[in-house]
Parts: structure tokens; sequence; C-alpha cells
């Protein structure tokens, strides 16, 4: 029997499903639109000040900083994506896997180590001073430690693995038979990397790139330890140091310009490129041995950005950690490895029980709202944490003390700041930051399911949260396992965000790491950071798995 003819009352009537949707993403978006009209209602405008003052600095700093960070994630990254890909050497398929290690470790850790090694009371300058006889600084020359291009070098460092996997990936995907035929017309190998397998993965590094780029600008406690003066460190200064919310949320919404900028240009420059393999049975791209010297040239060449990413920070920060075990029983570890995990847990769940929720809610309803909400909502990881914060804690303030006066005047006793006194917004604010990966993940899933599955058991008299229940997620339980983790891996690394929202004395590990380290006690925060690089490790330990076997996840 076919179904009747839907009423103009049935048509417009909202489904549950559709109301999801349309409130999760909404939420997710708040912060944003909360920046935009604090912008441009600020309670004093001091951004003729900053247009004349600091502003400039702040942008040409973070543009030095994405360029220098740009050029060397794209020339390393793509680089050992290539030698990996294309060539054998010695230990490449342990390099392989190793060059994807740097992502376990937060840019600011790396910073810290950084310093630490190279600093004038460093043991590279002391042993410097002890073997050549110097004695002051003025004796000899020493590259400054902390400066721009020491910051270009941690961040690029540490966020060069996003174009490696990518670009790896795209290698991968390519015909060997192209190869072939360019080998067999006399074409060497820089013909080759630069004429066939550049071209074509290029799509996939300009991706890698730009998410390096947003990494860049989002980043606060290197470069702040660096003494670098970007945006993010001016929305801190602004809105802690001189208290102007309205000239925070000016510099946050430059802030979410350039990221927006820096999307708009990497998607114009992909727009028109479209790559297909010319046959479903292609030859996968075989490895050609690197004999001799060559080869360890390549290994040597691989070796040292996970040496720069990984080995460095990671020897310096276990040598304080493990030097100095009692730092590990100083008060306050315990508890911020606590919060560290409730708040990165809790996170993570609400995340991605959330964009299951919106992604299958648009795929059941025919609304147009919905579908047209779902893509803004990665805006949230293209926002800066600092923007996040903004956007969150000036509104979600004002509704925490209405919310306090009325449950006062019906209960006669004070509850206090339920939201801004409490864990609440910086769980809010992951969830809303890494809201797309989560969504990514969830939709990759789906699309990989049969839509017969579906369409059987709502046959059989399931209802669509039945289907959802008993087909979708045991079908999607892997995408899901990996969407959880990567999201609470980067709960845990994120510290902007976290510095802004968080109560007083409540501390998680990436704000414990960042507050002893910038005073100099570098030992005492050692515990914290090898915790943080441990967690991470156990994710990008799945991830490289994943990228192994020949996939990723988004």
């Amino acid at each position: 029997m076919a179904d009747p003819i839907p009423t103009p009352r049935r048509l417009f009537r909202p489904d549950p499903w559709s109301v999801a949707s349309v409130l999760i993403a909404g939420l997710v978006l708040v912060p944003v639109a909360a920046v935009v009209w604090l912008a441009f209602n600020p309670a004093e405008n001091i951004w003729p000040h900053m247009l004349s003052t600091t502003l400039p600095r702040y942008l040409v700093n973070t543009g030095v900083l994405m360029a220098g960070v740009g050029v060397l994630t794209a020339a390393v990254g793509t680089g050992a994506a290539w030698l990996v890909t294309m060539y054998r050497f010695p230990g490449v398929r342990m390099l392989e896997i190793a060059l994807l290690l740097p992502l376990a470790v937060p840019a600011y850790i790396g910073a810290y180590a950084l310093v630490d090694l190279f600093e004038f009371a460093g043991p590279v300058q002391t042993a410097l001073r002890g073997w050549m006889g110097w004695a002051t600084p003025r004796d000899y020359w020493f590259p400054a430690v902390r400066s721009r291009g020491a910051a270009v070098l941690v961040l690029a460092s540490a966020y060069y693995p996003y174009v490696y996997l990518l670009a790896r990936a795209a290698f991968r995907e390519q015909s060997g038979n192209a190869y072939e035929v360019a080998r067999a017309l006399g074409t060497g190998p820089w013909g080759m990397f630069l004429r066939l397998g550049l071209p074509l993965a290029r799509p996939a590094i300009a991706a890698g790139v730009a998410l390096a780029c947003m990494e860049t600008v989002n980043d606060f406690g290197a470069v702040s330890y660096f003494g670098v003066q970007t945006l993010t460190t001016g929305i801190f200064s602004v809105w802690l140091t001189a208290g102007n919310a309205g000239g925070a949320a000016q510099l946050s919404l430059v802030s979410l310009a350039v990221i927006l900028a820096l999307m708009g240009v990497e998607r114009a420059g992909r727009r028109n490129l479209r790559f297909h393999r010319a046959a479903r049975q292609s030859r996968p791209i075989v490895a050609r041995p690197l004999a001799g010297w060559r080869g360890w040239l390549a290994a040597g060449l691989c070796a040292l950005p996970f040496a720069a990413g990984f080995v460095l920070p990671v020897a310096v920060i276990g040598h304080h950690a493990l030097t100095k075990p009692d730092h590990w029983l100083t008060p306050g570890l315990a508890r911020a490895l606590g919060h560290t995990l409730v708040t990165g847990g809790l996170a993570s769940v609400l995340c991605v029980g959330a964009a299951l929720v919106v992604v299958y809610g648009v795929r059941l309803s025919q609304r147009r709202l919905p579908q047209l909400m779902l893509p803004l909502t990665g805006i949230g990881y293209a926002a800066p944490g600092a923007v996040l914060a903004v956007g969150l804690l000036i509104p979600m303030a004002a509704l925490d003390h209405r919310m306090a006066d009325a449950l006062e005047w019906l209960t006669g006793h004070d509850p206090g700041l339920i939201l801004t006194g409490s864990a609440s917004l910086i769980v809010l604010a992951y969830v809303v930051r890494f809201f797309a990966i989560a969504q990514g993940a969830a939709d990759a899933a789906m699309d990989r399911i049969a839509p017969s599955l579906p369409l059987a058991a709502r046959s059989l008299g399931r209802s669509s949260g039945g289907v959802l229940r008993a087909v979708h997620l045991p079908l999607m339980r892997g995408s899901v396992g990996v969407a959880l983790l990567v999201v609470f891996v980067d709960c845990v690394k994120e510290l902007p965000a976290t510095l802004l929202l968080r109560p007083f004395n409540y501390d998680t590990l990436a704000t414990r790491v960042h507050e002893r380290a910038s005073v100099e006690a570098l030992a005492e925060a050692a515990p914290a950071a090898l915790l943080v690089i441990g967690v991470s490790l156990v994710a990008v330990a799945f991830l490289a798995r994943s990228a192994h076997n020949g996939g990723t996840h988004g």
C-alpha cells in the first residue's frame, strides 16, 4: 500500500532527529556567533588603538610563523612520505611508523625541551664553554634560543606529521603503471617526483599544510614561551591583562578570519583538481631498493624530523622525570591527572555521541536546515581554542548569573556559579573544538554501511533509534572507538581553551606543565609532561597501525 500524500501539517512537522541535529549543531556554532556579536558590540572599543599599535605586530608574527611552518612541514612531510613509499632502505619499516610519533608531543612540550637543552645554562652551551674555555656569552656566538625562528622549528617538528600522513596516503594510492611508463621514457627520480608524484598528491599536501597552519595559529604555549607575540597571545593579553573582553573578541574575530582565509585558499587551490586512476586494476607502487650510501642518506633524512619532533623532547623530559623521582610525589599531580581523565573522557563521549546523533539525524531527515548546518559545525575545529574560550565564557557567565539568581529566588539558597565555577565549560569547549573530528569519523563510517541493512531492519519493525543501536553502532564500532580515542587525546593536549576556562585551582596535565615550565621549573613539570606524551602515544599507535594498513581516520 502506498504511503499517503503528506499533508502540509505533516510535511512541516519537525521530527525528533531533525530537532536534535539542529540543536546540537546550533550549540557548536554558539561560540563563534558570540565572538562575532561581542566584536561588533564591545563595551569599550579599543580597536583603533590596537590597529595602530599591537595588531600589525600580531599579524606579522602570525603570518611569519604560518609561512615558515607551512614551508617546512610541506618539505619535510612530503619528502619523508615520498622516500618511505617509493624506496626501500635500512630501517624504512620502523621509520614509516616513527615519523608519526611527534603527533604525541604537544608543541609547548617541545619548546620547553629545546630551551632547556640549548639555553645558556643548558648542557649544550655548558659543554661548549668547558671544551673551548669560554667564560661569558661575549666570548662566543650561539643562535638565540627564544626567537621566532626557534618557534618555527618547534612548531614544524610537531606538525609535519599532518602532511606526512596525508601525502603518504596519496602516494600509496597512485598507480604504479604511471611510474613504470615514466621510467621507460627515461624519467629520473627527480623528474618522477616533480612531474608525476607531486602534482597528483598536491591536494593532500595542501590539506596537511592547512592543518599545520591552523594549529600554528591556535598555539599559545610554545609561542608565549619563546616570547613571540601572535594573535593568540594577544587575546590572552587583552583579556587577562587589560581586562577588555570586547578587544579580545575583536582579536578573536581577526584570528578566525585568518583561519577562514587559509581554508578558502586551500580549497580554491584544489577546486578544479580531479585525479583518478586510469584503471580499476592498476598495479600498486613497488618500492625500489636504495643501496649503499644512498640508502643510509635516505634513512638519515627520515630519522632527522623524528629525532627533532620526538626523540629530543622525550629524552629531555624523561631525563628530568627519571633523575628526580621525588617530583612524581608533588601535591596536585594525581589531582591534575584525574581532572584530565574526567574532562577528556566526558568530552570525548559527549562529542562522539553528539556527532552520531547529528550525522544520523541529517541522513534520516530530508529537511534543508539540518543539511545546511552540518558543514558549518566543522568551524569549531578551525577556530583556535582561545577564540572558543572568548565565545563561551562571556555568554555562559551571563547565563550562569541569571541561573544562580533564579535558583536563589526559588529556593532561598545561593547555588553559586554552576557553569563557570566548574569544569563544565572546559568540557563544552572540547566538544565544540573537536566536534568536526567525531563528525568526520561518524560520517565516513556510515558511508561504508550498505543501505539495504538499515532498510531491512526498518521493514522488520525496528524504529529509527533501534536501527542505530542494532545495525549502525555494531558495524561502526571500530571507527567510533578510534574517534573516541583521538578526541580524548586532543582534549589532553589542548592548552589555550583550558587555561582561559578552568575554574580557580583547577589544573589539568596540560596547564600544570605550562605553569611550571613557564617559571623555569621544568623538572617539576616533567612528570605531567611525560604523562601527556604517554597518553597521546596510545592514540598515535592506533593511528599509525591504521595508516600502515592503508587507511586514515579523519
